[in-house]
C-alpha cells in the first residue's frame, strides 16, 4: 500500500465513524469533516475539499488574527472617502495591494504604510485589507494594536522564554499588521522591540502592514534603522496622508 492509499483509507475510517444524524452539522454535504468522499469509474475512491472549507479556514484564520468583531466588519466598500484626493488615492492604493498580494507576498517590496493625518482613515483601510486577506485569500493576518501588545511584551522582558514565545508570533506571522506603531510616549524598550521585529520580517519578506501618525520623516529620526526598512520593504506603497481636514472627527 502507498503512502497516498494509506492516507485516503485513514480518511475514508475517519468519514465512516461519524453519526448519520446531519441535524449536528453545519454543512450536511461534508458533515464538517471540509472533505467529500467520490467513486472514480475504476472503484477507486478519492477524497475532494468541500465548498465550506474555504469559508471555515477563513473564519478560523479570523479568529486567531487578535481583530476584534467591530473591526471584522471594515471594509473597502464601507470606506467613505469623502470626496477627498489624497484619502481616494490611499483607498485605491490599498485596494491595488491586495489585488496584487499573491504575485508580490515573497518580494522584497511586498509591505504597505498608511502615514500621517490622524483620523483619516488609515486603520480603516489597513483592516479592510487584512479582512480582505483573511476571507477572500486565505491569508493569515495577525493584528498588533501597537500600544497594548507593546506594553504587555515590555512586562515579559525579564522572562526570556515568555517573552520569546509572545515576540514570535508577531516575528513569524505571514502578515503583520502593526497598528498605531509608535502612538504614545516611546521609549529605548520600544526602538528594541520594533527592531526585532522588523529586522526579522525584513530578512525574511514577511509582509506588514503599517498604520502610524508618523510622517517618513518623523519615522527616520525616531530610528533610521527601524524607518529604513520598512521604507524599502513599503517603496512601492507608501501613503503619506496630510492636512487636519483629513480628520473626519473633527468635521463630520
Amino acid at each position: 500500500m502507498t503512502e497516498l492509499d494509506a492516507k485516503q483509507k485513514k480518511m475514508k475510517a475517519r468519514f465512516e465513524t461519524i453519526p448519520t444524524d446531519d441535524s449536528k452539522y453545519q454543512c450536511k454535504r461534508c458533515k464538517d469533516t471540509e472533505f467529500v468522499f467520490y467513486k472514480a469509474s475504476n472503484g477507486y475512491e478519492y477524497a475532494k475539499e468541500c465548498e465550506c472549507r474555504t469559508m471555515k479556514i477563513a473564519n478560523r484564520l479570523l479568529e486567531k488574527s487578535g481583530i476584534s468583531e467591530e473591526f471584522q466588519s471594515k471594509t473597502f466598500t464601507n470606506f467613505e472617502d469623502r470626496g477627498i484626493e489624497q484619502v481616494k488615492e490611499a483607498k485605491r492604493k490599498a485596494i491595488e495591494y491586495y489585488q496584487n498580494f499573491s504575485k508580490n507576498e515573497n518580494e522584497r517590496n511586498n509591505s504597505i504604510v498608511f502615514m500621517g493625518q490622524v483620523g483619516s482613515g488609515k486603520t480603516h483601510l489597513g483592516m479592510a485589507l487584512a479582512n480582505n486577506l483573511i476571507k477572500t485569500k486565505n491569508v493569515a493576518v495577525l493584528y498588533m494594536e501597537y500600544r497594548q501588545t507593546a506594553t504587555k511584551l515590555k512586562q515579559l522582558i525579564t522572562n526570556d522564554y515568555d517573552y520569546n514565545t509572545e515576540l514570535n508570533k508577531f516575528k513569524k506571522a505571514r502578515v503583520l499588521f502593526i497598528d498605531d506603531m509608535l502612538k504614545g510616549k516611546v521609549t529605548e524598550a520600544d526602538i528594541n522591540l520594533l527592531y526585532e521585529i522588523i529586522n526579522y520580517r525584513y530578512l525574511n519578506k514577511l509582509p506588514l502592514i503599517v498604520s502610524t501618525e508618523k510622517t517618513r520623516e518623523e519615522l527616520i529620526e525616531f530610528d533610521e534603522a527601524i524607518a529604513s526598512r520598512i521604507i524599502e520593504m513599503s517603496k512601492k506603497n507608501i501613503i503619506e496622508l496630510k492636512g487636519k481636514e483629513l480628520n473626519y472627527r473633527l468635521y463630520d
